[in-house]
């Protein structure tokens, strides 16, 4: 048995549930061999490739892999692809086209913010359903302008709730900030102020960086010359890697944490020596091989760890979250019913869907377009030259 049908076996037990639950649709001798067409609106050049290109190798393994398991019945996912270049107003022709395309059922945006929140009214204005990889809440809030947008990525709140209370258990009182200077990073600042509050551990200064910036070190310079216990990085993982870089430099000897934007690559190779001991939010299945896969759940997630640093020669923490989005889209397909393209029925499923996926626990529901729950996340920390659970 290969690889990766045998992978499925365990992960893709949601799929074959909602075959089994939309079968008898079908009638009696009838297939439904309609195909699944899922379009991803993905940074696979400019500045956020990394992680777009991430995002590609998981939407691609993923598909390959529900499309060998024989739980689709006589359907077959197909996946179009298309490069916004990092760029928002590309991403918004990308989105117009995809939608304009009868076949397609629903669009998967990758981590771009701005481009996410930007295509938000012509996704609702198609009334195709969207489910974005970036983190602002903006993309999803307010609920009732945003019917057809959903998002899977952690959330703000979750993520600086979880950081402050690493803060508090290290018995720190003073801290800085780097974040982005976009939706998310601003959303960090505020959510991080109001936990600080609580918490009585206070901000000292705080310091944004754009996402085109490649020289963060005056910006990490100003933050470390008070002499801060910790300093906290909220902006994406390659300039994650140059502040880190940059505190070392400027002789910062304190503490360094990081977002759950800040993740990417298991091995941190080159900044591998300056995040040594580094503290970061993110979901499990970064370390899963660190984990003891007591239920299905947890050797779904362990497999895909395991077939995508196999087939890709390492891991991306981000890939977990575009796997889960084409199983969403597909149950979602499956559980509507009906020949041909619902998209209509595939948001209203999208709306209710509950799932143990591969980053974690998954809930949406009419009032939270927002499906990663809080209790996903978990404490990494940097050893050797990777990132291991931390404890």
């Amino acid at each position: 048995m290969s690889p990766i049908r045998s992978a499925t076996i365990v992960a893709l037990a949601s799929a074959v549930l909602a075959t089994t639950l939309t079968g008898c649709s079908f009638g009696a001798g009838q297939e439904d061999d309609t195909p699944i067409v899922i379009a991803a609106d993905l940074e696979l050049s400019g500045a956020s490739a990394p992680i777009g290109k991430a995002y590609q190798r998981a939407l691609e393994l993923k598909v390959e892999q529900l499309n060998a398991s024989g739980a689709l019945g006589g359907r077959k996912i197909e996946l179009l692809m298309k490069d916004n270049r990092s760029d928002a107003s590309e991403s918004l022709r990308n989105i117009g086209d995809f939608s304009s395309d009868s076949k397609v059922s629903a669009i998967i945006m990758g981590g771009c913010n701005e481009c996410a929140v930007g295509a938000v009214r012509t996704i609702n204005e198609k009334k195709i359903p969207t489910i974005a990889l970036a983190a602002s809440s903006a993309i999803v809030n307010p609920v009732a302008d945003r019917r057809y947008v959903f998002k899977l990525a952690p959330n703000a709140e979750d993520s600086a709730a979880a950081l402050t209370t690493e803060l508090r258990r290290k018995g720190i009182r003073k801290a800085a900030l780097l974040h982005s200077d976009d939706d998310y990073g601003r959303e960090g600042l505020t959510a991080l102020r109001g936990e600080f509050d609580k918490a009585g551990i206070r901000l000292v200064r705080n310091e944004s960086v754009r996402s085109t910036d490649t020289d963060v070190s005056q910006a990490v310079g100003r933050l470390t010359t008070d002499k801060p216990q910790a300093l906290i990085v909220w902006t994406p993982p390659e300039q994650a890697g140059l502040a880190a870089t940059s505190a070392q430099e400027s002789g910062f000897t304190g503490s360094l944490f990081l977002d759950a934007a800040a993740a990417g690559d298991l091995f941190l190779g080159g900044s591998a020596r300056s995040t040594e001991r580094a503290t970061l939010i993110f979901t499990q299945t970064m370390v899963i091989d660190d984990v003891i896969a007591t239920t299905p759940a947890k050797a779904a997630r362990r497999q895909w760890f395991q077939d995508y640093t196999a087939r890709f020669g390492g891991y991306n923490g981000f890939s977990s979250f575009a796997a889960d989005a084409v199983q969403l889209i597909v149950d979602a397909n499956l559980r509507a019913g009906g020949d041909g393209v619902d998209r209509d029925g595939v948001r209203d499923v999208l709306e209710t869907s509950q799932m143990d996926g591969l980053s974690g626990p998954i809930r949406m529901t009419p009032d939270n377009h927002s499906g990663l729950m809080p209790q996903a996340l978990t404490t990494l920390v940097a050893r050797g030259g990777r990132w291991r659970l931390a404890g």
